[in-house]
């Protein structure tokens, strides 16, 4: 089973998100279920399948937070203050004539994009990987190969 890398307060969003789902969230869905179940006839009943529908996507999340966690590697970023890339690490990086860009690199379940956190599994990710800061990288992705130059490692 590959490894889970999560930052502490990744690991805290998605226990937060468990905890939800196992509470308020199944206890929502019970209730909606109990509802449509009295609205009559169950085989014709919209609500009855949307609420079942919901109930599964409820307990598989459960379930993929509970193997998430439980084998989840904590990833301390503030201790992490090598020169070179690694999960946790922040890094600055450019690519030809576009502005520089930094990135968190944190594990497939914690990326975000938007919020500057890229997967250590994206092809970014994987190309700058025990890298330092000077070092020029060859991206691979499915639309080409491109290079970037990593400006900063913190």
């Amino acid at each position: 089973m590959p490894n889970n890398f999560l930052t502490k307060e990744g690991y805290q969003k998605l226990q937060e998100e468990l905890d939800y789902l196992r509470t308020a969230k199944r206890q929502e869905v019970a209730n909606r279920l109990h509802e449509a179940m009295e609205g009559g006839e169950l085989i014709e009943n919209a609500e009855y399948e949307a609420a079942k529908n919901e109930q599964a996507f409820v307990e598989g999340r459960i379930q993929e937070l509970d193997v998430l966690l439980a084998t989840a590697k904590i990833i301390d970023n503030g201790k992490n203050k090598s020169d070179i890339v690694q999960i946790g690490s922040k890094a600055t990086i450019k690519e030809g004539n576009f502005e520089p860009e930094t990135f968190t690199i944190v594990g497939a379940a914690e990326a975000n994009p938007r919020d500057g956190k890229i997967s250590n599994e994206s092809p970014i990710g994987k190309a700058i990987l025990n890298h330092k800061a000077g070092d020029t990288v060859k991206v691979e992705t499915p639309g080409g190969t491109y290079n970037v130059k990593i400006l900063k490692v913190g």
